[in-house]
């Protein structure tokens, strides 16, 4: 840890942090938290953390021009946790990092759960990088991409994001490793905090390596009659967790919560939301959809939480997920508490395959039978695509799940085939 960048304050703070490590036990599926998960296959020792920044970033041309087409007033690139390189920035935006960026009352404000062993692993070996949006000010996009590029490594990303009064800003986080054959841990922790009647937008895409671990937190704090608008698309990664708590502390609060995955191979997602009322009459909306291929897993759990003091809110909480293989499984458990009255508050989960009625339309109108399921699959998941207010990364999102669906059908296709010769086999040997 000597190595790391930040200065001495920081690495006070990071031991301090390795020692709550060392004192807490990993999670495991017996907790409600981590239940469904694949946590214990999880296996640290496989992975070391990065200690020195590298020495240049070269991103993928679709990454570059993906950031192009977004038009972000501010940009920051962020190599395997700890090189941090700030291309351009707008007038209104601060950007630090290292102990700088760290908030007064610690580490763990950066949204890292109390007690959670991969929290302290990302307050000990991260370096922590805070964009703060002036109030009043009107940036634009802000773009963070978390580059990984180390195979065998355990990277720690940490952003903050601090809107003030009656701003607005948008910002896009992509995270994205190097190649396939990247196996890394990434354990990611976001934080945004949005100022009394700002609107924030924020909207992160993980497009990592198919043998990559993923075990991120995104939390958001929305005050009074402030609005947040969060997206979360996961189409990388062997096993792939996010965390996701958005916290209303003021009156007239609005957060609206969005996700979208895709699952194929032998991968996983693991989603877990907290929508947290803490102040009166404020609402909340969450719509997560996903698709499984396969014999990948979908995981979702989430609770909408109703405290004292919170009377006057809505909250409603959407799971939705399509099984597109035999093979493919994916758990829903969504779930209220409630400790006030004078609330209007509701969950919906479903999980199925395609329905047989769809195929039959549009197999009488002529589309093959493996064309008929993409574009279902797309119908499906575009009622959150259309909501994505960037089209240039809508646009993005779409091509890479055409281009997985395609991957996930030949897979099942040749599956298919060989399990056919095999009875083939047997039959001629019998």
């Amino acid at each position: 840890m000597a190595g790391l960048p930040g200065g001495p304050a920081l690495a006070e703070a990071r031991r301090a942090a390795l020692e709550r490590f060392s004192a807490i036990d990993l999670p495991d599926t017996s907790s409600e938290e981590w239940r469904y998960s694949r946590i214990g296959e999880l296996d640290l020792e496989r992975f070391s953390p990065v200690l020195a920044a590298p020495g240049s970033i070269a991103l993928p041309p679709e990454i570059e021009a993906l950031i192009a087409a977004s038009t972000a007033s501010t940009v920051v690139v962020v190599a395997d946790g700890l090189g941090v390189e700030l291309r351009r920035r707008a007038e209104g935006v601060s950007v630090v990092s290292g102990a700088d960026a760290v908030p007064a009352d610690g580490p763990g404000a950066a949204g890292a759960t109390a007690g959670d062993a991969f929290g302290a692993l990302n307050d000990a070996f991260s370096l922590p990088l805070r964009i703060e949006v002036s109030s009043g000010s009107r940036p634009g996009t802000v773009a963070v991409v978390h580059w990984l590029s180390t195979p065998g490594s355990a990277v720690f990303p940490r952003t903050s994001l601090v809107v003030g009064d009656r701003a607005e800003v948008d910002l896009l986080e992509v995270s994205v490793s190097a190649s396939a054959g990247v196996g890394s841990l990434v354990v990611g922790r976001t934080a945004v905090d949005v100022g009394d009647g700002a609107v924030a937008g924020y909207l992160h895409l993980q497009q990592l390596g198919s043998q990559v671990w993923q075990i991120a937190e995104q939390s958001s704090r929305v005050g009074r009659d402030a609005s947040f608008t969060a997206f979360s698309v996961a189409l990388g990664g062997d096993y792939a967790r996010v965390r996701t708590s958005s916290s209303l502390v003021g009156t007239g609060g609005t957060s609206r919560l969005h996700a979208v995955y895709f699952a194929s191979g032998s991968r996983s997602v693991d989603f877990r939301t907290v929508q947290e009322h803490r102040a009166a009459r404020t609402t909340s909306d969450l719509l997560f959809k996903g698709a499984v291929a396969n014999r990948s897993q979908a995981v979702y759990t989430g609770v909408i939480r109703v405290e004292k003091g919170a009377a006057g809110t809505n909250a409603y909480q959407t799971n939705r997920n399509l099984v597109l293989h035999s093979g493919a499984r994916a758990d829903s458990v969504p779930n209220l508490e409630i400790e006030d009255n004078d609330v209007r508050c509701s969950h919906a989960s479903a999980v199925g395959p395609i329905a047989e009625d769809q195929r039959f339309y549009l197999a009488s109108r002529g589309v093959p039978p493996e064309a008929a399921d993409r574009l279902i699959t797309l119908g499906f998941l575009d009622e959150v695509l259309d909501r994505v207010p960037s089209k240039p990364v809508a646009d993005h999102v779409r091509r890479g799940l055409v281009s997985a669906l395609d991957h996930a059908e030949a897979v099942e296709a040749g599956r298919a085939g060989a399990e056919q010769g095999s009875l083939g086999s047997r039959g001629e040997q019998s």
